[in-house]
């Protein structure tokens, strides 16, 4: 057994076709099958359901999965504390993978950038995905970090630090009828053309909650697992939407878009960095935390007072 066959292993899992696998692996497609049957004979267990094309794997493939995930996760780490140690700089190299809520994608972009200063060698990607989703890429160690909420999905098991706590506003355009208000009720907001986030995704969820807790019961005219595709509908089609309250500080001043606080009742969730707690940990995922923690968010609430619109 070597490094390589369980790289195969792992490529095959994440591209789901043999041909794509051996691609990703810069090999070709025997070599690729081939090495995984070697494994498989080393093991004394079948791997891979055989067919005409990738099927899945079998029980014992998929605890063999597993193992293969984790020795290369922890290959990896072991790679990347050696060449921290031997670089009496301190910068980094490397490759960090990043999972992270929509909600929270301008929060990650601040995190990068505070990597980006530190360590300039270290190549990042930034991948959108739910809290559930990222939850069990973390397992699966196909993301290294992950930006998701702290207080809605179950991260025992996990390092968690809370980075900031996120709050709602309704997005309008600046010719709305709400535009100028200082605030907003949730049951107000619920009498509006809304586009809102997928009800896969806990920010829906959240907003859901919130929305029942004001006894409102919307239907949102458009549903979306974009972000950008709810702002593109609030400017284009002149509809509203529920974003966190920093969003637009971060992506910067839109000239025909507001944002109007959400209260009655007044939501908060902590949002925060979450990866598998181990030891020893990896110094990419250190550095992520150490910059995470730098980060100061934009809150549109220390500007704004928190009143309702009838007030």
């Amino acid at each position: 057994m070597d490094i390589g066959q369980l790289q195969y292993l792992v490529a095959l899992a994440r591209e789901k076709h043999f041909t794509r696998a051996a691609k990703a692996c810069h090999v070709t497609q025997p070599t690729l099958s081939g090495r995984i049957r070697q494994l498989e004979q080393e093991l004394g267990v079948p791997i891979v359901e055989r067919g005409q094309r990738f099927i899945g794997f079998t029980p014992d493939g998929e605890r063999v999965l597993k193992w293969a995930q984790t020795i290369l996760d922890n290959w990896t780490s072991l790679q990347q504390d050696i060449a921290a140690r031997l670089n009496t700089g301190g910068a980094l190299r490397g490759h960090l993978s990043v999972g992270v809520i929509p909600s929270a994608l301008p929060m990650a972009a601040l995190m990068a950038k505070a990597i980006q200063a530190r360590h300039p060698d270290v190549e990042l990607t930034i991948l959108s995905h739910s809290s559930i989703e990222i939850l069990r890429q973390l397992e699966e160690f196909t993301i290294d970090v992950g930006f998701s909420y702290l207080d809605n999905e179950p991260v025992e098991g996990m390092r968690a630090e809370p980075i900031y706590m996120e709050r709602y506003c309704l997005l309008v355009r600046a010719d709305h009828e709400l535009a100028g208000t200082a605030a907003v009720s949730w049951a107000e907001a619920a009498k509006q053309p809304l586009c809102l986030l997928t009800p896969d995704m806990q920010n829906r969820r959240i907003i859901d909650r919130a929305f029942r807790a004001a006894n409102a019961s919307p239907i949102p005219r458009v549903e979306s697992n974009s972000v950008i595709n709810l702002i593109s509908n609030v400017h284009l089609m002149g509809m509203t939407s529920v974003i966190p309250e920093y969003f637009l500080s971060v992506l910067g001043p839109m000239s025909n878009i507001r944002t109007v606080p959400l209260v009655e009742p007044l939501v908060e969730h902590s949002v925060g960095l979450v990866a598998v707690d181990r030891d020893p940990i990896s110094p990419l995922v250190l550095a992520a935390f150490e910059c995470a923690r730098g980060i100061e968010p934009p809150l549109v609430y220390d500007r704004i007072p928190v009143r309702t619109a009838q007030s």
